[in-house]
């Protein structure tokens, strides 16, 4: 969704007057934007008159206005007649008649002035159609629709309309059949009627509203923002009064979704009690003006690059990009070489959409050089994180003395998500970077994430965690938060757990909107001891309830398009000190086996011997393997079916208890690292696993680090033993000596296990 309509739909409001289905429209007359009076009795031979209230700046009107043609065309021979309406008291004819030429219109639209025809019919929302049958009676009220809508936190736009009540409903009548649908609620803008101020309100625009708007609201809501109407001026505002108060009460807008008794954030854009107050007693007092001596000072807004002017724009390719009309578009990925002779440190960086309208987000990744994306559902596994642009996420200007590295020599991989909204568009989106001195830096910014490819939501399912977590290997700093989720995210929760034992909600987001990409910034860096773990929570609403989801009989896992998942827990922190690559297990293993050689008890040879007879003793065997090898985290055993690999056995974290990676996924052979090692039988040691190729591989490498692979035969069927571990380089000779002794002795004279999971097995590994 893009983010013009995401931001309307965040105030979408539903009717809630009686019913005008039965009532009679003797006739009414108005003119058009051109002048033209145009009459309902001119129509008098259509069989069919659909009456559509509209209005020029409602993004959800603009998605259905191309819409409305077609339907008009289609249905003109069958004597069905579109009309529209606009009664905004904001929307000048002038501004009518661009939208008709935009959108391509070729049915007429009045110009209601005063409101007469919305009062008449009851209209509250755009847009909102009234089907009336030969004799001028309202058999239908409501959307036209059901492709976009409103839900409880924010708005929601489906691949596809699933149901279509004005079509059902012209069809019926056309058929000399009742309406079965008189009535579907209409999610829209609502109508800006013309008020009659209270004189003597105590609230006025010029004391008090304007100056609450300039300071919330007017960054965003004027030309060439992401608002997309203005809130510069009175004029402009008083039409949009009863919205912008009904979305303020319900918190929908500014848009905010921190519960607030977590966490301090610098750019908390949450309203105070007393302004929320304020707006609502000016709307129920008739929006009045007051006196324009009271009007505070124009307030200056940064204009365009909102990071200041780049040091450097980076476009994501020398051509537009064709965006079709309609129908999915896949992600795009566009590699870009910015001309780096030499290492840069990025203090500010900020993504620009060249085209607002369909552009939902943007993504920039740094390819250093040498490192061939692994690509992955969601992007390249391997590479990291720059920045990004979506609706409500800020661009990013570090603090003094802190910037990204990135290194001489590298790329960046932009990945595009477009949102088709009805017409074909055309985009060349950008990237602004600020650079800092190398000696003005103090130290590096990281952006990193605790995220979990390896869930599959259950079909149905309405409150679906998913966990994650990140463990901090020195003294940290977090700069900010921002979760991510597609459109059956729910909620999503930060829990700091300290070395002591003591736990710390950093973030809770109880209502989470994917339309609005928030970034929480701390309003001071937030001091994580070495030892510590992030830990992140999220939930997913898979169910009938949730209006944006796209099919509640799926089951669902990672991927890159909205109708699939993710589960992303990301954040920029400084660390205080290096990790020597992350490997204090290994570490602590390596001065172990400088005093001590590493060798098997009793216990954990007869652990070896009957690994193989149940997953429950898989597990304990590789348990007893990680108190020698602290820095082991995941065993497995594959082997080949058919043209598929399959896991005949496993021992692996929590967080990887799932089909992806468990005894049940089958991966085919065509795309996995592990086939490869099957059919080349030797010793392989992965010290990073960010450049291995295969499918399985880029699924592990968001989890693991570093692999080890053994083959071996279990009744001289070929199998692989790999050895897992979230640290890099992580199996020095000493392990690997005592690993493959290891993976030799488990698989020694044993059976080849003839089936998978037993209720024995349900057992979740503690480690």
């Amino acid at each position: 969704m893009n983010g013009l309509l995401c931001l309307i739909l965040s105030g979408l409001l539903t009717a809630d007057q009686a019913t005008p289905v039965g009532r009679k429209i003797d006739g009414f007359a108005a003119q058009d934007f051109r002048g033209k009076q145009i009459q309902l009795a001119d129509f008098q031979d259509k069989k069919i008159v659909v009456v559509v209230f509209l209005g020029v700046e409602c993004p959800l009107a603009k998605l259905y206005a191309p819409r409305l043609e077609e339907l008009a065309g289609k249905y003109r021979e069958s004597g069905v007649q579109i009309i529209g309406v606009d009664s905004n008291q904001q929307d000048a004819v002038t501004e009518i008649g661009f939208f008709v030429q935009q959108h391509g219109i070729q049915f007429p639209i009045l110009k209601d002035v005063g409101n007469s025809l919305a009062d008449r019919f009851s209209a509250e929302r755009t847009p909102e159609v009234f089907v009336l049958d030969q004799d001028r009676v309202i058999r239908y009220v409501g959307r036209i629709d059901d492709q976009y809508g409103f839900k409880t936190n924010g708005g929601y736009a489906q691949n596809k309309a699933k149901s279509h009540e004005l079509v059902s409903a012209i069809d019926e009548l056309l058929a000399n059949k009742q309406v079965t649908v008189a009535e579907a609620r209409a999610d829209g803008c609502k109508i800006g009627r013309v008020r009659d101020p209270d004189p003597n309100a105590k609230v006025t625009y010029t004391k008090e509203i304007a100056a609450i708007l300039q300071e919330r609201c007017v960054a965003c809501h004027r030309p060439g923002e992401i608002g997309p109407f203005a809130l510069e001026n009175y004029d402009e505002v008083r039409g949009w009064a009863e919205m912008i108060d009904e979305v303020v009460q319900d918190q929908r807008m500014p848009p905010w979704h921190a519960d607030p008794h977590t966490g301090d954030w610098s750019n908390d854009a949450r309203l105070s009690d007393q302004e929320k107050k304020t707006i609502h007693e000016w709307v129920q007092a008739g929006a009045p003006m007051g006196d324009p001596k009271d009007l505070p000072a124009a307030k200056k807004y940064v204009e365009g690059w909102q990071i200041g002017e780049p040091h450097q724009i980076v476009y994501m390719s020398d051509q537009e990009f064709d965006v079709a009309a309609d129908g999915t578009i896949d992600y795009q990925y566009f590699t870009v070489d910015p001309g780096f002779k030499e290492d840069k440190w990025i203090k500010g960086v900020e993504c620009r959409p060249g085209n607002r309208a369909v552009v939902h987000h943007i993504i920039v990744f740094v390819q250093p050089p040498g490192v061939q994306p692994q690509m992955f559902e969601g992007g390249p596994a391997n590479l990291s994180l720059l920045q990004g642009e979506a609706p409500g996420m800020p661009p990013t200007m570090l603090p003094d003395g802190l910037a990204f590295f990135v290194p001489a020599g590298s790329k960046f991989v932009f990945q595009m998500h477009y949102t088709a909204n009805g017409r074909a568009a055309k985009d060349r989106s950008c990237v602004g970077l600020i650079y800092s001195d190398s000696k003005d830096v103090k130290q590096e910014a990281r952006t990193m994430n605790a995220g979990n490819p390896f869930f599959e939501i259950p079909p149905h399912a309405s409150n679906h965690a998913v966990d994650a977590e990140f463990n901090f290997w020195a003294d940290a700093k977090l700069i900010s938060l921002m979760p991510h989720m597609h459109v059956r995210g729910k909620a999503f929760r930060y829990t700091l757990v300290y070395p002591d034992g003591k736990s710390e909600i950093l973030l809770d987001v109880p209502r989470y909107d994917f339309n609005w990409q928030n970034m929480y910034w701390f309003r001071e860096p937030k001091t994580v001891p070495a030892g510590s773990v992030m830990k992140c929570v999220a939930h997913f609403d898979n169910s009938e309830n949730n209006r944006a989801n796209p099919d509640p009989s799926a089951s669902v896992r990672w991927g890159e398009q909205t109708w699939e998942e993710m589960m992303l827990g990301w954040f920029v922190c400084t660390m205080d000190t290096e990790p020597s690559d992350g490997r204090p297990r290994t570490e602590r293993f390596e001065k172990m086996v400088e005093k001590t050689a590493i060798k098997a008890d009793l216990n954990l040879n007869l652990a070896a011997l009957g690994a193989l007879k149940n997953d429950r003793d898989f597990r304990r065997f590789a348990r007893s393997l990680s108190g020698l090898v602290p820095q082991l985290d995941r065993v497995c055993i594959s082997k080949m079916a058919g043209d598929h690999v399959e896991f005949i056995r496993v021992s692996q974290p929590a967080i990887l208890n799932t089909k992806i990676g468990g005894l049940e996924y089958r991966l085919a052979a065509a795309n996995s690292g592990l086939a490869m090692y099957l059919h080349d039988p030797k010793q392989v040691v992965n010290a990073s696993l960010r450049s291995v190729p295969g499918e399985d591989m880029a699924r592990i490498s968001l989890v693991m680090k570093s692999s080890y692979h053994v083959p071996v035969k279990i009744a001289g069927e070929q199998v692989v033993v790999s050895f897992w571990s979230r640290e890099e380089n992580a199996f020095p000779i000493e392990a690997q000596r005592f690993l493959q002794s290891m993976a030799e002795r488990a698989t020694k004279s044993a059976k080849m296990p003839s089936r998978l999971n037993t209720s024995e097995d349900a057992e979740v590994s503690e480690r």
